[in-house]
């Protein structure tokens, strides 16, 4: 089967793997030593939400919190006429009130808003996280394994798994804040990046369809031009998407920039696994199909 020239992605792919493997292996060192940053949504403590006439600046709030005796266990994040304050512990009804009316120093017009989470409250969450997305994974690959075959499957999933990790450790790496905005963007760049791994597998399956592969060569050959067809359309549809994940982490709320964050860490990831990772892996699989050298059939529709 002959191709004009194009970019060897099978050939690159051995990069990918070990820049890919490095990161794993970093994720999973920050992981056992610092865990993740976990917000007040995953562990007990009171949250509370303060909107003013006008800004406010942590060296204002924090010694009114001190004074009160609780500062200690704040977390003091300053906005747009606005104050987050978090505490590690729940707050009693006796401090809700110290608090605000230590805040109306301030400003007397000062509205709040509190939310608190228990402990068994906050495991809860944690559980229902790891559910859903192992839920979704499941989902992922029967759905895949019905459509396709067992192989395109397996490295569909994996591509997957890869790319909630990636995100994962990078939050782990730089203890960033891990909200339930959190896993909201984990499950939002699951479905981006299975969605872009089956326009190509898709393409491939077409290819594969229509095309005679005799050799481990051919089925190479095959690969890199599948992905070369589809490359321009994930480009454009990652960078499209990631443009609007990047200015809403730029110029979004504080609530929501490390769903933001997420999200423009995972469109990144998810557009290379795609690529770099997913189809990388099926030729990986489908090589194992027959020795080297022997006819490989195409894939059943």
């Amino acid at each position: 089967m002959h191709f004009k020239k194009e970019f060897n992605f099978v050939k690159m792919s051995k990069a990918a793997f070990i820049f890919s493997i490095v990161i794993t292996i970093a994720g999973i060192i920050a992981l056992a030593a610092f865990g993740l940053n976990y917000s007040v949504d995953f562990r007990a403590g009171s949250n509370v939400d303060v909107k003013l006439s006008h800004n406010v600046t942590k060296a204002e709030v924090q010694p009114l919190l001190d004074e009160i005796g609780i500062g200690k266990d704040a977390t003091v994040s300053p906005g747009d006429n606005r104050v987050n304050i978090r505490f590690t512990k729940v707050l009693s009804p006796e401090q809700d009130d110290q608090l605000k009316t230590s805040i109306q120093k301030l400003d007397k017009t000062a509205s709040f808003e509190i939310n608190t989470v228990d402990t068994e409250m906050a495991k809860e969450l944690g559980r229902n996280a790891i559910y859903s997305v192992l839920i979704s994974c499941i989902g992922i690959i029967i759905y895949v394994s019905i459509r396709f075959e067992w192989r395109f499957a397996l490295a569909a999933i994996i591509a997957l798994l890869h790319d909630a990790f990636m995100v994962v450790a990078i939050f782990s790496i730089f203890r960033l804040e891990v909200s339930l905005t959190f896993i909201v963007a984990v499950l939002t760049i699951i479905g981006y990046s299975i969605n872009d791994t089956i326009v190509i597998f898709d393409r491939i399956r077409e290819n594969l369809r229509f095309g005679k592969q005799k050799t481990r060569e051919d089925l190479a050959n095959l690969l890199n031009h599948s992905v070369n067809q589809m490359l321009m359309r994930s480009l454009y549809t990652a960078f499209t998407v990631f443009i609007a994940a990047f200015f809403l982490f730029l110029f979004g709320g504080e609530s929501i920039k490390m769903f933001s964050l997420a999200m423009v860490i995972g469109l990144i990831f998810g557009a290379y696994s795609s690529i770099f990772i997913a189809s990388p892996l099926w030729l990986f699989l489908k090589y194992k199909q027959k020795p080297k050298g022997k006819a490989v059939k195409p894939s059943k529709a």
